[in-house]
């Protein structure tokens, strides 16, 4: 797990928040736990290392 944490602000419509908040709450997980869960699965889906093992520069990513 990452030692640092940084922020990353999102616009969402309201509705799609609120649906997204009740959906995580009746799972007993946090949006943060599900958003980075989200980004873990698209870097991997993508092929992009990241962390420590990651190369200096990843060509992948533009």
């Amino acid at each position: 797990m990452e030692t640092k944490s940084a922020r990353l602000t999102v616009l969402i419509d309201p509705s799609k928040k609120q649906a997204f908040e009740q959906l995580c709450a009746s799972q007993d997980l946090t949006t943060s736990q599900v958003v980075r869960q989200l980004i873990r699965d698209y870097l991997e889906k993508h092929q992009v290392s990241y962390g420590a093992d990651a190369p200096a520069r990843n060509p992948q990513v533009k």
